[in-house]
């Protein structure tokens, strides 16, 4: 299952970078296969988390037990095993699909 060598890291710094968290990985012993830190996709600033995502769950397992509630540029991280997204509604919004194009008002 792809999702258990996968993690969330959450709380980071809006600064931060990809290549910094590949140092604090290095750092710390660990290598990730891939890191993506989630941006806005209109101005292209971090959303203050991310993923990584390892070759094994034990070394997924070993950067949870190092990494989380551990201070990384100011901020205490949150690292722990990604969950799949969950389908989202198309509720709300008041785009062009929400709902609502016959409403007067």
């Amino acid at each position: 299952m792809e999702e258990q060598k996968k993690l969330y890291i959450g709380n980071l710094n809006f600064d931060s970078t990809e290549g910094d968290l590949k140092t604090l990985f290095e750092e710390k012993g660990l290598n990730a296969k891939e890191i993506k830190i989630i941006t806005d996709k209109y101005s292209g600033k971090s959303k203050g988390f991310g993923f990584a995502e390892f070759e094994t769950e034990e070394e997924a397992q070993k950067a949870i037990d190092a990494l989380n509630e551990q201070d990384f540029a100011g901020r205490k991280l949150t690292v722990n095993k990604a969950r799949k997204m969950k389908p989202r509604d198309n509720f709300g919004g008041g785009g062009r699909d929400s709902g609502f194009r016959n409403n007067r008002y």
